[in-house]
């Protein structure tokens, strides 16, 4: 049979503790955290202002839908140099200072939705149809073509109109 040795006595107070001095602190190395994928593949990218988060939401982007993102954001930035860009709700959106929000893209499961917020005075109209009277939308499957002619004139012409100032 084990014989039971008694708990060693703690100290009370100060007495019996030793403070750390700040000079050997150590801080834990920062961990590069891969953001969480939401239902489609949509990257989850906190709320932000600039080119970082939306950088950070086209990397985050499954397979070959990343390599959509870049080309969108480059055509857009090709097309409205003056581009303003932020992540909301999971979505890089684009506008014009003081003008609102034109444009924004999201994750689907089997494509990459673009949303044209004053799609309905886009000529042409861009194909998809809105619960939302004014905006609609392009999507864009994986190995699709993408007529840049076409997309870039809608930038365009989004960026000329009055956006949404949802946020």
């Amino acid at each position: 049979m084990k014989s039971k040795k008694p708990a060693a006595a703690k100290p009370t107070g100060t007495a019996g503790k030793r403070k750390q001095s700040s000079a050997t602190k150590t801080k834990a190395p920062s961990v590069q955290v891969k953001p969480v994928l939401l239902a489609g593949g949509n990257p989850q990218i906190a709320k932000s202002d600039g080119e970082a988060p939306v950088r950070a939401f086209i990397a985050a982007m499954p397979g070959w839908k990343r390599d959509v993102g870049r080309r969108l954001d480059a055509l857009i930035v090709r097309t409205v140099p003056n581009v303003r860009k932020v992540v909301r709700w999971n979505t890089p959106f684009y506008g014009i200072e003081g003008q609102g929000w034109f444009l924004g893209f999201h994750c689907i499961t089997k494509y990459v939705k673009v949303a044209f917020f004053r799609g309905a005075s886009l000529r042409p109209l861009p194909p998809v149809e809105s619960k939302q009277k004014d905006v609609r939308y392009l999507h864009i499957h994986e190995n699709e073509p993408l007529d840049e002619k076409l997309v870039a004139s809608w930038i365009q012409q989004a960026s000329e109109l009055p956006g949404e100032n949802c946020f």
